[in-house]
C-alpha cells in the first residue's frame, strides 16, 4: 500500500511550511484606509471599524480567501469603493508585530487595542476572571440528616 503523503484535497492548502521571514511593512495610500475587524459575517465578508470612524462591510479578496485566514481584533488594510462609500475591499492582513510597528509610526490612533497572542502572558490573565463570580457555600449546623451526611440509620427510613 503507498502512503499518503501527497499534496492532494486538503493537504494542498497546508503548504511545506510557515513563512517566517519578515515583509516589508505596507502603509496606506490614497483610496485605502486601515481598518479593525469587528465581526465575522461569513461568506468572506466582514464588518470592519475604519479609523476614520466608518463602519464598513468589507469583502475579502479572491487572492486572500482561503489563504489568509482573518480573524475578529485583526488589523486589516481597506480599499475604499469610490461609488459605494459604507463598502470596502480587504486587500492586506497585517500581522501582531506589524500592527505594532504602525501604531509605533503613529499610522494607528493610540485607542485601537492590536490583537496581540501574547496578551493573557503579559499579565492580564486576571481578565478571564472578571466574568466568573463564585459565591460561598455555607453549611447549615442542624441535626437534620440530608444526603452526603456522615451515617444513615436504616431504622428511620
Amino acid at each position: 500500500m503507498p502512503k499518503k503523503g501527497g499534496k492532494g484535497g486538503k493537504n494542498r492548502r497546508r503548504g511545506k511550511g510557515i513563512n517566517d521571514e519578515k515583509r516589508e511593512l505596507i502603509f496606506k495610500e490614497d483610496g485605502q484606509e486601515y481598518a479593525q475587524v469587528m465581526k465575522m459575517l461569513g461568506n468572506g465578508r466582514l464588518d470592519a471599524m475604519c479609523i476614520d470612524g466608518k463602519k464598513r462591510l468589507c469583502h475579502i479578496r479572491g487572492k486572500m480567501r482561503k489563504k489568509v485566514w482573518i480573524a475578529v481584533g485583526d488589523i486589516v488594510l481597506l480599499s475604499l469603493r469610490d461609488y459605494q462609500d459604507e463598502k470596502a475591499d480587504v486587500i492586506l492582513k497585517y500581522m501582531a508585530d506589524e500592527a505594532r510597528a504602525l501604531k509605533a509610526h503613529g499610522e494607528l490612533p493610540e485607542n485601537v487595542r492590536v490583537n496581540d497572542a501574547d496578551a493573557v502572558v503579559e499579565g492580564e490573565d486576571d481578565a478571564m476572571d472578571d466574568f466568573i463570580d463564585f459565591g460561598e457555600v455555607e453549611e447549615e449546623s442542624g441535626s437534620e440528616a440530608g444526603p452526603g451526611d456522615g451515617e444513615i440509620d436504616i431504622e428511620d427510613i
